[in-house]
């Protein structure tokens, strides 16, 4: 079975505890402290595997666990690490974080759907689709975390987390005998959607019937089910076509209608198979009515879809053993007469008319979009600028890597920012009132120091207390309003702000 989408759980390994103990042998009878650190919990690794071609298996373990750090022990004995859990994937494979649900509203307008009304009632009308849709699969914000393109690439997809320091860690000339140990920290868990994305060099687009499966079925070793009737394919084939001693991986996938990029049909879940593609081949049935109308559908649905309609572009008219040269050129005149600068072959898969001539021509537009890739200069950004949006907060422009990065133009009401290096960062903080006797305190270095706090050890609640002593956040807790009996909220751990004896 194909499967080309999946969710699945991940959950990272905990870090392990630090100990607490005493060293204790013969004739010494205060040896000091000599608890060790945790181990560092496991991470969950994606691999690109070439060997793979399916998401299949994430139907069946929908939950991935990496093994956890082990706890630290007497005589500064460190815990094991957990091992990593590490994934093969197909290559092409992208990965997401789901995030928060998004509004309903926002939902319902962007999202339709067609069938029947809840619990086998009425169809539901046009107002209430959308609605429906929403509620019984809300969607979800996606964040990019890797693609992985290439064989046995790997990607650290969810952390393990660090393991606690034991308390030899703390032994100091005024604090000769510490109790204080830390707790491992909880490794990253979240919900990751996978979208396979075929890597190929040419991509096969068309309506239904066009002849996309024939042609790959003849020009490579691909065996596509082939029959008289639309939708005939229902998952992406890929073939391998060999020209003049170079191989051409083929990609082809169900036929488009018109309405494809808002859902209609089958190709729309199936668009992104072609997304990674060079050069798309559009074929195009010499019986259709009127050939740059159908040449007109597809184009007007690649481009809502994505830039596919900027990728090079080959049209071939299929079918056209035995047909009158006058029918080819009025087809012929008909797809010109929508894109003049089209590049159209005349072609019969099942009579091999044509085809070594067509596949000449989509190996030389393949290399040549290549070359023209590799030669398009890469600049370096010599500063950055971010748009005001007038509500005093700037957003800095994103780069995943995707884009190539060059010199920003300052625009009249773009204006260059200052911000804090990422040390820096680090170390800032938030303080929320949530009501008259609880505060929430947030920051990526309090909050690290509060997770790795164990709640239990009065000493090591102690050492929170004045860690947010020097970094400033007491003071501020005070002005606020905070009561020595004021609970403390950080990183889901609540205490008190003086301790409660």
């Amino acid at each position: 079975m194909f499967v080309d989408k999946a969710k699945v759980s991940l959950k990272a390994g905990k870090g392990g505890d630090g100990a607490v103990s005493f060293r204790h042998e013969i004739y010494i009878p205060k040896g000091g402290p000599d608890g060790g650190d945790g181990g560092r919990g496991g991470n969950i690794i994606f691999r690109a595997d070439k060997d793979t071609n399916t998401l299949i298996d994430f139907r069946y373990t929908p939950i991935l666990t990496a093994e956890n750090g082990k706890n630290g022990a007497g005589q500064r004995a460190a815990g094991r690490s957990g091992k990593d859990l590490i994934v093969e994937v197909p290559i092409g494979t992208v990965v997401y974080r789901l995030g928060e649900l998004r509004s309903f509203e926002a939902s319902a307008k962007s999202d339709t759907w067609a069938g029947d009304g809840p619990g086998g009632g009425p169809p539901l009308s046009d107002s209430e689709v959308g609605e429906e849709k929403v509620r019984q699969d809300p969607p979800r914000e996606r964040i990019f975390l890797a693609d992985l393109i290439e064989d046995s690439q790997e990607v650290i997809i969810a952390h393990g987390g660090s393991g606690g320091f034991g308390n030899a860690h703390f032994k100091s000339s005024t604090r000769q005998a510490p109790r204080i140990a830390e707790v491992g920290e909880p490794g990253e868990e979240f919900e990751a959607e996978l979208e396979l994305k075929s890597m190929a060099d040419v991509g096969l687009v068309g309506l239904p019937n066009a002849g996309k499966s024939t042609f790959l079925s003849v020009v490579s070793n691909a065996k596509p089910e082939i029959a008289d009737y639309p939708f005939t394919t229902l998952t992406p084939n890929l073939g391998v076509a060999t020209v003049d001693d170079q191989d051409l991986l083929i990609s082809d996938i169900p036929g488009l209608i018109e309405g494809a990029s808002e859902g209609k049909g089958l190709g729309h879940d199936f668009l992104r198979h072609v997304d990674r593609t060079a050069v798309l081949l559009h074929l195009i049935d010499i019986y259709n009515d009127d050939a740059g109308e159908a040449y007109q559908t597809i184009r007007k649905e690649l481009e809502k879809y994505s830039d596919l309609k900027d990728r090079p572009e080959i049209i071939a008219l299929t079918k056209c053993e035995g047909v009158d040269e006058d029918i080819i050129k009025m087809q012929m005149s008909s797809i010109l007469a929508k894109n003049p600068d089209a590049k159209i072959f005349v072609i019969s898969s099942q009579a091999h008319q044509g085809l070594t001539e067509l596949l000449r021509e989509l190996k030389q537009e393949y290399f040549s979009s290549i070359e023209s890739a590799q030669a398009e200069p890469v600049q370096d950004k010599p500063f950055e600028a971010v748009r005001d949006d007038g509500s005093g907060i700037a957003s800095e422009p994103r780069n995943n890597g995707s884009e190539r990065s060059g010199p920003r133009k300052v625009y009249p009401n773009m204006v260059p920012t200052i911000s804090l290096s990422k040390d820096a960062l680090k170390d800032t903080w938030r303080v929320e009132k949530l009501d008259d006797d609880k505060f929430r305190v947030t920051g990526e270095k309090i909050e690290k120091f509060a997770r790795r706090t164990d709640l239990n050890n009065y000493a090591s609640v102690n050492r929170l207390r004045d860690i947010m002593k020097k970094m400033g956040i007491r003071a501020e807790l005070t002005t606020r309003g905070a009561k020595p009996e004021s609970i403390i909220e950080i990183a889901g751990k609540e205490f008190t702000l003086v301790e409660d004896w």
